[in-house]
C-alpha cells in the first residue's frame, strides 16, 4: 500500500447495489493507467484509497478493489465467485490426490458478448487456468477498452444486461464475493423480501463468520483505515443485511467513518400492493437502523418519492434515460456517487470520512440528501454559468425527497469536477462592468465558495474544485445525443459520437426538506393495518419493533425542522 493512503473498504449489499457498484468500479478502472500528456490534469484522486495491491500464486502483481460484495444465488451469471485472477485451490487439491477422481461440472452460463470482447482485449486465459492480465503504463490497472481517438463499438446493449456481472469489467479478489445461497435472485419463490429476513442472515454463524473473516482480511492489511462505505439496497431484505453490517462495523471498528448509501431502483407502480408495502417498510426500517449505526446515511434514487405514492422520475435536461432499466439508473447514481465522495479520496486533503460526516450530521442530523447537475455546462466561465443557473439548488435531487426549493440548508459539501482552468474565472476585459460579485473572484475556488455563501448564507459549506472530469468509457450507457466527446452541450443536430468524459456538479446536503420526507414516511406507516401484512412481521420483525421504529423516525424528522418556522 502506498504511503499516506487513507484506505476505505467498500461493502456492496444487494443486486441494485451491484449495478451501482459495477458502474462505480468501471469508472475507477477507467481512471487507472492512462498515458499522461501536457494537457492532462495532474492526478488528483488517490486510487489506493479504494484499491489494494496483491500477488497471485504465480507471482503476478494485482490491483483489485478493496471490496466485500454480497448478493443472492443466481446473480453472478458467468462471473466466478472466486474471481479469475487466482488459481483454483480446489483444483490444486484434486491434482495432489492420487486416488480415483470423479469430476462433476455444472453447465456454465453463457458469457455476455461484451465480456467476451473484454477477454480478448485485456488478457488471455493460459493453459494452466491462470488469467494473464496485460500490463498498463503504471502497472496497476487493465488496458482501457476505449480512448478518445479509438472508441470501442462493442458497448453492451440494454437487452443483453440481465445482472450487474454482465457489464463489470474489473477483476475482483477471491475474498470479495460472498454469496447468500439461502435465497434466490430469480423466480417468485425463495426471495429475500423483508427486513427481518436480511437481519437474520447475519445472525447465522456461517454468514456472520464469513463476513467477519473477510473484514479482518482487508482491514488488517491497511496502514490507515479511515472507514467504510456501504452501498445497500433499501427496498428489499438487504436493508436488514445493511443494518446488521453497519452495527457490526460500529461495534468492531469504533472511531472509523461509516457512510451508508441507501439505494432504491427507479420508479415503481402500485400494481403489486405487497411489493409496494414491503418496499415502504424495508425503506423505513433500513433508514432508521442504518442511521443508528452509521456516521452518515444518504438515500439515492431517481424516483421522486420514498413513500407509497409513485412520483415521476427526476429529469436531467441533457440526459435521456429509461427509468425502468437498472443499467441506466445505476449509471447516473454512480456518476453522482463518484463525485460526492471526492473529498475523502483526494491525494492531499484534510477531509476524511469522519470529518465529512461530522460536518453534515451535527445536532443528530445523520441523514443527508444528494443532488447533481449531469453534465455541468462548461462552454463559458464559471461565474457566468452559476449566475445563469440561479436558485439555491442548481442540481437535480437524487434522494427521493421533496423539492428542496424554499427549504433551509443546514450544511453542504459540494464538488465541481471537469471544468478547464481557463473557465474558472471571468474572462471579461478590464474595465468592463462586472455582472455579479462572482466575476471579481481571482480563482475558481473563490467563485464556488462565494456562490455557496450567496445561495445559502446560513449554511456550513465545504467545496472542492477538480480538473478531473467523470470518465464515461464503455460500458457506460449512451444517454445523450446532444453532447460532444468532452461533454459540451451541442446546439446542432443529434449525434451518436461517444462521450469520453463530462463535467459534474454534485452536493451532499442536510436540509429542512428531510423534515417532511421523514415525517411523511412515518405517517404512511401509521396508517398501515399490519394485520394484512403479517408475513412481513413473521419474517423476523418483532411486534414491538414497529412502534419503536416509528418513534425513531419521528425523532429523526424533528431534527430537520427549521427553527425559523418551517412548516409542511
Amino acid at each position: 500500500m502506498a504511503g499516506g493512503a487513507r484506505e476505505v473498504l467498500t461493502l456492496q449489499l444487494g443486486h441494485f447495489a451491484g449495478f451501482v457498484g459495477a458502474h462505480w468500479w468501471n469508472q475507477q478502472d477507467a481512471a487507472l493507467g492512462r498515458p499522461t500528456d501536457a494537457s492532462d490534469p495532474a492526478e488528483e484522486l488517490c486510487p489506493d484509497v479504494l484499491y489494494r495491491t496483491g500477488r497471485t500464486l504465480h507471482g503476478q502483481d494485482t490491483y483489485t478493489p478493496r471490496l466485500i460484495l454480497m448478493d443472492l444465488k443466481g446473480s453472478l451469471s458467468s462471473l466466478k465467485q472466486e474471481g479469475g485472477l487466482y488459481k483454483d485451490k480446489q483444483l490444486d487439491a484434486a491434482i495432489a490426490w492420487q486416488g480415483k477422481l470423479t469430476t462433476h461440472r455444472e453447465e456454465l452460463c453463457p458469457k455476455n458478448p461484451y465480456l467476451q470482447d473484454l477477454l480478448s482485449a485485456e488478457g488471455v486465459l493460459s493453459s494452466d487456468g491462470v488469467w494473464r492480465v496485460k500490463s498498463t503504463p503504471n502497472g496497476k490497472g487493465l488496458l482501457p477498452l476505449t480512448t478518445a481517438e479509438t472508441p470501442n463499438p462493442l458497448i453492451p446493449t440494454e437487452g443483453s444486461i440481465r445482472v450487474w456481472s454482465d457489464f463489470l469489467r474489473v477483476h475482483l479478489h477471491p475474498r470479495s464475493i460472498c454469496m447468500i445461497h439461502k435465497y434466490n435472485h430469480d423466480g417468485e419463490t425463495g426471495r429475500l423480501e423483508a427486513f427481518g429476513q436480511g437481519e437474520s442472515i447475519l445472525k447465522e454463524p456461517g454468514y456472520l463468520e464469513e463476513l467477519e473473516d473477510r473484514l479482518h482480511f482487508y482491514v488488517e492489511e491497511c496502514d490507515y483505515l479511515q472507514g467504510f462505505q456501504i452501498l445497500c439496497d433499501l427496498h428489499d431484505g438487504f436493508s436488514g443485511v445493511g443494518a446488521k453490517t453497519a452495527e457490526l462495523l460500529q461495534d468492531e471498528y469504533s472511531g472509523r467513518g461509516i457512510i451508508s448509501w441507501g439505494l432504491l431502483p427507479g420508479p415503481y407502480t402500485l400494481e403489486e400492493p405487497r411489493k409496494s408495502i414491503y418496499r415502504l417498510l424495508n425503506t423505513a426500517f433500513g433508514l432508521v437502523h442504518l442511521t443508528a449505526h452509521s456516521s452518515l446515511v444518504c438515500p439515492l434514487s431517481l424516483g421522486g418519492s420514498l413513500g407509497l405514492k409513485p412520483e415521476p422520475p427526476v429529469i436531467f435536461p441533457h440526459l435521456h434515460y429509461d427509468a425502468t432499466l437498472p443499467f441506466h439508473c445505476s449509471a447516473i447514481l454512480a456518476t453522482a456517487l463518484d463525485t460526492v465522495t471526492v473529498p475523502y479520496r483526494l491525494h492531499s486533503s484534510p477531509v476524511s470520512m469522519v470529518h465529512l460526516a461530522e460536518m453534515l450530521n451535527f445536532s443528530g442530523k445523520k441523514v443527508a440528501t444528494a443532488g447533481a447537475t449531469i453534465p455541468f455546462p462548461s462552454d463559458q466561465s464559471l461565474p457566468d454559468t452559476l449566475v445563469q443557473l440561479g436558485g439555491p439548488t442548481p442540481w437535480t435531487p437524487l434522494s427521493a425527497c421533496r423539492d428542496p426549493r424554499g427549504t433551509r440548508c443546514f450544511a453542504q459539501s459540494v464538488v465541481l469536477r471537469g471544468l478547464d482552468r481557463v473557465h474558472h474565472t471571468s474572462q471579461l476585459t478590464p474595465g468592463t462592468p462586472l455582472p455579479s460579485p462572482l466575476h471579481a473572484c481571482a480563482t475558481g475556488e473563490e467563485v464556488l465558495a462565494q456562490y455557496l455563501q450567496q445561495q445559502q448564507p446560513r449554511a456550513i459549506s465545504s467545496s472542492h474544485l477538480l480538473l478531473t472530469p467523470y470518465k464515461m468509457v464503455p460500458p457506460y450507457p449512451h444517454l445523450s445525443s446532444s453532447l460532444s466527446q468532452q461533454g459540451l452541450v451541442l446546439d446542432g443536430p443529434p449525434t451518436r459520437a461517444a462521450v469520453g468524459s463530462i463535467p459534474v456538479f454534485a452536493a451532499l446536503s442536510s436540509s429542512s426538506s428531510l423534515h417532511q420526507t421523514l415525517r411523511g414516511l412515518a405517517k404512511e406507516l401509521t396508517k398501515l393495518d399490519l394485520r394484512r401484512w403479517a408475513s412481513f412481521m413473521a419474517a423476523g420483525v418483532e411486534q414491538d419493533d414497529l412502534p419503536e421504529m416509528l418513534q425513531e423516525l419521528h425523532s429523526l424528522a424533528q431534527c430537520y425542522q427549521d427553527g425559523d418556522g418551517f412548516t409542511d
